[in-house]
């Protein structure tokens, strides 16, 4: 893995055979409820929210979930959450901190859905207030980049005490081909760019913007492992006096 330029981590995180946010939440809880709506306007399919069980501890998890055809994919906006989507993460994650049970998000998007549509519906705001709340959260609340972290849409639900990433996974102000565009008017400079944006778990690693890198889950594989290192993480977390948890988290995403 480290030996792959950043384009070939892009394309991996690109992977049409990756694991997908639905195979994860399955695969780390049982008894998994989905809950749906913002409770306002609509309910995002783009958005898996709920309640399950991580080794029998009681968590509320979000994430987004890309298609896995065509259909799916324009069913779900192509991984790409609508306003509606970032308020009824917010509505859950408010509930997870109302009946005290720890938060885990699943990241996997290009960026929040860019349609006029969502900018009169408060694309913009939906995504402030996750970042703004979930800097304030009284649990614990753990945040996985499982494949694409784009942007803002990305950093709405990675706002955690702990930020991981998969090996193949990728996090960046905006997406390679963007930045090639807006610095050089190119967008075949894709390669350039990728290096240049240091979206790879190695370089936000080692910039202190990710806390661990996670090795690569594919579909089927037993996750328990990953349920049991998750645990102990929400353990350590819920062992530090609330005051403490909140200004830790304030403090490391200050610092960038």
């Amino acid at each position: 893995m480290v030996n792959e330029t950043a384009y070939q981590r892009v394309q991996g995180a690109r992977r049409k055979d990756k694991i997908s946010t639905a195979e994860l939440i399955h695969g780390l809880t049982t008894d998994f409820f989905e809950l749906h709506g913002d409770r306002l306007e609509a309910d995002d399919h783009a958005l898996i929210g709920g309640v399950g069980l991580l080794n029998n501890r009681p968590i509320t998890v979000v994430g987004i979930q890309k298609g896995a055809d065509t259909d799916e994919n324009i069913d779900r906006h192509f991984g790409s959450s609508t306003p509606q989507g970032y308020r009824k993460a917010l509505r859950l994650m408010k509930q997870a901190e109302k009946f005290h049970r720890p938060i885990l998000a699943l990241v996997n998007t290009p960026g929040a859905w860019l349609d006029v549509e969502s900018e009169y519906h408060g694309q913009g705001s939906a995504v402030a207030q996750c970042i703004i709340q979930g800097m304030q959260l009284k649990v614990p609340y753990i945040s996985i980049i499982v494949g694409e972290g784009g942007s803002g849409g990305a950093l709405a639900l990675a706002c955690g005490d702990q930020v991981l990433m998969f090996e193949d996974s990728i996090y960046s102000v905006l997406s390679p081909e963007g930045y090639a565009s807006i610095m050089w008017k190119d967008s075949s400079k894709v390669q350039q760019a990728a290096e240049e944006l240091g979206l790879t778990p190695e370089s936000l690693l080692k910039d202190g913007i990710i806390n661990q890198i996670i090795h690569e889950y594919k579909p089927g594989d037993d996750l328990s492992d990953l349920r049991d290192f998750l645990d102990k993480q929400f353990t350590e977390l819920e062992n530090l006096p609330m005051s403490e948890l909140i200004e830790q988290r304030q403090r490391r995403f200050r610092n960038y």
